[in-house]
């Protein structure tokens, strides 16, 4: 990794940006085929290396365990062989994609005497403000290289040393097939934080992508004047209609906190209609509970039903990120859906059902980017069945919705040529 001892800490940021930036535009002379060999290079270098990584993030560990850091982001930091396997398999993948730059696309208008179509491009340059999850720089980076994106990662400090060994792979892998190594930067955790300055410098960067938990999310939100991809994880919302089965309803719930280590879209919040019988809702409880899920209910459910501790009023719009659910009575479908609008973090909310007209009505009114109907709403980062490879989810109503595709990484340029 670049070595940042000579840089003083205020002329760190714009050195780093400046280094991406031109590398961003040196990327562009580079075949698909060319990025395609670093990606392969980038897979093999952490599948030799995978000891040493496994090695640098014990440390890590190691000392996030004496610092009493969260157990949620012990997890979220942990790596294990079958996650650094997913992030080379990710990073193989990638590679055997088509380059998405040679997308071309109908333009929205024409001009006379002449023809117009557009292209996808680069944004340029990335930054990836994330805590624990080592892993995901490696696949950000992946991404960007498809994308002939320069990428600058700012990662947190409990994952200081695995960071560190996978931005020396990495970059030591570019430099095996002759890319430019500034088009992947990883900020020292050791100058402070950096984030406030990385996020306003607007002039070089041109998109941060914040992961991690909500209060990450927010302070970037607030602090950042380059434009900001915003990402969610947890409180999605299940509305369990009266014509929906039990045995669908503990499908969705417990498949949908399958996904590992982060259960992005885990349905947290259960909104179930007034006709359910009791003994449904015990038999559905008794079986989460053996699980080992926590289950909470609102005021009314709490006081009926002794398996389930109070809601406190702030956690409807609150994400739990652990094995907990809550559970609320609701009237019908239209205020199960004003509920879920107002209250859920609106990247990835379901419903249980066998009416069609219901699932129409869900479908057109939620406001959310992704709605699930009788399926479950858990993510892959790297799917099957020819499915997108994804970094994470956004909710955001600008730049993209759902999955942080390659696409989300990318712009349209408008080609304009003459017939002379």
């Amino acid at each position: 990794m670049a070595a940042y001892s000579s840089i003083s800490s205020p002329d760190l940021i714009p050195v780093i940006t400046q280094r991406a930036h031109e590398a961003s535009l040196e990327l562009l002379k580079f075949s698909g085929s060319d990025r395609s060999r670093a990606l392969q290079a980038m897979a093999k270098g952490i599948k030799t290396y995978k000891d040493d990584l496994l090695e640098a993030n014990t440390l890590d560990l190691e000392a996030s365990r004496e610092m009493a850091v969260p157990e949620l982001i012990l997890d979220w930091l942990k790596l294990t062989p079958e996650r650094l396997q997913t992030a080379i398999a990710i990073l193989q993948r990638l590679s055997d994609l088509p380059d998405p730059l040679q997308q071309v696309q109908n333009p929205p208008y024409a001009v006379a005497q002449g023809q117009t179509y557009c292209q996808l491009m680069p944004l340029g340059v990335v930054a990836l403000v994330y805590e624990a999850f080592p892993e995901l720089g490696a696949i950000a980076a992946g991404m960007c290289v498809r994308t002939a994106n320069s990428l600058i990662l700012k990662g947190g400090s409990e994952a200081s040393q695995s960071n560190h060994m996978f931005a020396s792979i990495l970059q030591a892998a570019l430099e095996q097939v002759g890319l430019p190594t500034s088009s992947l930067e990883a900020l020292p955790s050791d100058c402070g934080d950096l984030t406030h300055e990385l996020v306003t410098c607007d002039r070089a960067v041109n998109l941060v992508i914040p992961y991690g938990r909500a209060s990450l999310v927010h302070q970037v939100m607030r602090q950042a004047t380059a434009p900001v991809l915003k990402t969610a994880i947890g409180n999605c919302y299940l509305y369990w209609s009266p014509s929906a089965g039990i045995d669908l309803v503990r499908w969705m719930i417990l498949d949908s906190h399958a996904s590992e280590p982060d259960p992005v879209n885990a349905i947290e919040k259960v909104l179930i209609h007034r006709n359910h019988l009791p003994s449904s809702l015990s038999l559905l409880w008794g079986s989460l509970l053996e699980k080992g899920y926590e289950l909470k209910g609102d005021e009314e459910l709490a006081k009926e039903f002794p398996e389930l501790s109070p809601v406190a009023p702030t956690e409807w719009r609150q994400p739990y990120l652990n094995r907990t659910i809550a559970f609320k009575w609701v009237r019908d479908l239209d205020d199960a859906i004003a509920w879920m609008n107002r209250y859920s973090s609106g990247h990835a909310d379901c419903l249980a059902t066998e009416s069609y007209q219901e699932s129409r009505l869900f479908a057109s009114q939620m406001a959310s980017a992704t709605v699930y109907i009788n399926a479950s709403s858990r993510f892959y980062r790297n799917p099957k069945f020819n499915l997108p490879i994804a970094l994470g989810m956004s909710n955001h109503k600008g730049h993209r919705r759902g999955f942080i595709s390659l696409e989300a990484l990318t712009t349209v340029k408008q080609i304009i040529q003459g017939n002379e």
